[in-house]
């Protein structure tokens, strides 16, 4: 019995990789399908010469993009077309601390933005910067990619993002032999084509990396409002100075949150973005 990492799933044909980087075609037991479990790109698996026989236990399950055991998502925005947006950056923060996947943020298309919108920008994340690894990236200066390659060496990752962020374009950058397929960003629209048509993890330098289709609407079904605090990493580390205790920093009385908003401490937008999303989960479960 040899034991590996799906890589890829079209079909119902799985490709699995072993520890000694070799690559089998394989379809699932017909138990899993009674089981209800079906494997997923990312499961630890064993398997003989035709068959995955057994499925390790997952780290993390996620639902949109399809795949399982990531360590980090690394966070495509794009600066234009479509353009930045600090609320869609918070949702996807939320998201990937909802599922235990440690946040990369990575700001695409600087080639777009002369040198004021630039420095606005990086005024406007330089509070991120506290709290994650914020990289400003363009597929078209292979310059700024040197250091963001090492950000995937022994990690399973997660590429996610809006449409036309420019997802396949950077690891096509950072690979030229991947030669994925990538898409015009309707200048119209300010959208992209899906281009990914399936999820797939790529060996890059000594790590895996899945390119998925980007999205730009997230879910947050499964979710309870007072949870969100929890995933709001910069508000729960000052929580615990909040006059009560499971503050929502909504409507209480001497919350900590609201006054460090007040002081400057905490910018405004990353506190509306959480009110905006607090009010959609508690809408959400209104319907249930």
């Amino acid at each position: 019995m040899k034991k590996g990492i799906i890589i890829k799933l079209i079909g119902g044909i799985y490709t699995v990789l072993d520890g000694d980087n070799q690559r089998h075609t394989l379809k699932p037991r017909g138990i899993f399908r009674h089981k209800n479990k079906s494997p997923k790109v990312g499961d630890i698996v064993d398997f003989d010469e035709t068959t995955i026989t057994h499925i390790h236990p997952r780290n993390n399950d996620l639902v949109r993009p399809p795949i399982v055991n990531v360590d980090q998502a690394i966070l495509i925005n794009s600066t234009l077309r479509p353009n930045f947006s600090l609320f869609l950056l918070d949702r996807f923060l939320v998201l990937s601390h909802q599922e235990e996947i440690t946040p990369v943020i990575v700001i695409n298309k600087i080639d777009l933005l002369g040198k004021v919108a630039f420095d606005k920008l990086k005024s406007e994340l330089a509070y991120y910067e506290q709290y994650y690894d914020v990289y400003y990236l363009s597929a078209k200066q292979p310059q700024t990619l040197e250091a963001f390659k090492q950000t995937f060496d022994g990690k399973v990752s997660v590429f996610a993002g809006q449409t036309g962020s420019g997802k396949s374009s950077l690891l096509n950058a950072i690979d030229p032999s991947l030669d994925l397929k990538t898409g015009e960003t309707s200048k119209a629209l300010g959208r992209g084509r899906h281009t990914t048509r399936h999820t797939e993890l790529l060996t890059i330098s000594s790590g895996l990396i899945a390119d998925t289709p980007g999205f730009s609407k997230l879910d947050f079904n499964a979710m309870e409002a007072e949870d969100l605090t929890h995933y709001y990493i910069d508000f729960f580390e000052r929580s615990q100075d909040c006059k009560f205790r499971g503050c929502q920093h909504i409507n209480e009385p001497s919350c900590a949150i609201k006054k460090a908003v007040e002081n400057g401490d905490i910018p405004q937008s990353r506190y509306d973005n959480y009110q905006k999303i607090h009010k959609e989960i508690t809408n959400q479960k209104k319907y249930y």
